[in-house]
């Protein structure tokens, strides 16, 4: 698990870039309304979980920098007891300071928070601190009617104090969790082993698969029994399937002979894995499969082995793309470079961390410290296979150290395993 005095580290080194006179504001959001009088399940903007460790609705963490010196607050519901015998009861104050840190005499009542941005906003004959600036979390996305906290709280902060100065917050914040350290690692690893260990429960039952909904139950039976959640949509795709990037319908047959796509992951403690592995459900490749699967499994091999600190996204891109185009030269597939893109369409990484996208600014490049995929795939629609082989890795000054290593992929591991069966 990630410590207090992580959380604490954290929202000093937030202290550290902030102008003097002036408070950064995060919030941890709302459930969603869903239909009826129903929700959906509540997900903590991460941001602030990375900052406070308390995953709740409604909780706003205030980090000031008065005079230069640190304050730090947070707001969070009273406690209601009749809410409580039908949903459960939220954080007592004693609670919300050992997850995060904050002294409890400096975490309040989400009543308060008006008159607290009232009285910091606007000087008194008793002012104590008085903030310029206001730093938020303005992540904006092109969607019908988008909205969080914080931009709420910018329009009305422009509204009815114009002198003070609004800044966003957000790239901050995707600066300080792309270097990701041990505490996070650890759980990233965690989800990749319970990960390894529901694929390989699918590949154990491989004799009775017929559905790829049998298959995804397989793989679910054991994120419940260790007490995870998918960490997105888990993509379990079968013969032409496969060759659809995003596919998640998982409810098709699976026919004799195909091969069996799996691109999943699950969350410990909010942090992710992303992990996928292509095998033939009849427990052998046929000649055609392996010779397509031998040249995703280069092209994996050889970027993991290629990717290294400073490196751009481009040039990571650019390289796998070459190792491919010469690898559908030799299957017959292509003749020139260029023609690449109808079995190679989307891009050889990203990073990975509380979000299994976890934002990154590209123009930084690949920065040691960071956790990646590398996930090449080659996609044949025509002959009905899609094959994708993809590993999380840390990358360090020199090279990959490969997180997911234990979860096989040689042709060879694979199908030894499905002949034990």
């Amino acid at each position: 698990m990630i410590s207090k005095e992580n959380y604490i580290s954290r929202r000093k080194k937030l202290f550290e870039k902030l102008n003097n006179n002036s408070m950064a504001i995060l919030h941890s959001g709302f459930h969603q309304f869903k239909s009826a009088d129903s929700e959906y399940p509540f997900v903590v903007n991460n941001n602030f979980y990375y900052l406070t460790g308390i995953d709740q609705t409604d909780v706003t963490l205030v980090v000031g920098k008065f005079n230069g010196e640190y304050r730090e607050w947070l707001f969070l519901d009273e406690i209601d007891e009749v809410m409580a015998k039908w949903v459960g009861r939220t954080l007592y104050k004693e609670e919300a300071a050992n997850i995060s840190g904050i002294l409890t005499d400096n975490i309040l009542y989400n009543g308060s928070f008006h008159q607290f941005l009232t009285n910091r906003l606007q000087p008194t004959r008793h002012f104590v601190d008085v903030a310029e600036t206001i730093y938020l979390d303005l992540e904006k996305r092109p969607q019908a009617l988008y909205n969080t906290f914080a931009l709420v709280l910018s329009r009305t902060l422009r509204k009815e104090y114009p002198s003070v100065k609004i800044e966003n917050l957000y790239t901050m914040m995707l600066k300080m969790r792309m270097i990701k350290d041990k505490e996070e690692i650890d759980l990233i690893c965690k989800s990749i082993d319970t990960t390894k260990r529901a694929i390989y429960n699918v590949m154990n039952h491989s004799k009775e698969l017929d559905m790829e909904t049998l298959a995804e139950a397989y793989y679910d039976f054991i994120l419940t029994k260790e007490n995870k959640q998918v960490s997105f949509n888990s993509i379990i795709a079968s013969g032409k399937n496969a060759t659809i990037l995003h596919y998640d319908d998982n409810n098709k047959k699976i026919e004799k002979d195909s091969l069996l796509l799996m691109d999943v992951g699950c969350y410990t403690e909010h942090y992710s894995s992303d992990i996928t592995r292509t095998f033939p459900t009849t427990g052998n490749f046929t000649p055609r499969q392996k010779a397509v699967y031998e040249v995703v499994l280069e092209c994996n091999k050889k970027c993991i082995e290629y990717v290294k600190d400073g490196m751009s996204w481009k040039e990571l891109n650019d390289y796998a793309k070459k190792i491919l185009a010469n690898g559908c030269k030799k299957l017959g597939l292509i003749k020139e470079d260029s023609e690449l893109s109808k079995y190679y369409f989307h891009s050889i990484s990203h990073s990975l961390g509380l979000d299994v996208h976890d934002p990154s600014l590209d123009n930084m490049g690949i920065l040691e410290g960071m956790v990646i995929t590398i996930e090449p795939g080659l996609y044949i629609e025509e002959e009905g296979i899609g094959i994708r082989i993809e590993d999380d890795v840390v990358v360090t000054k020199d090279k990959a150290i490969v997180l997911s290593k234990d979860v096989i992929k040689e042709v060879e591991d694979i199908e030894k395993m499905m002949k034990s069966n």
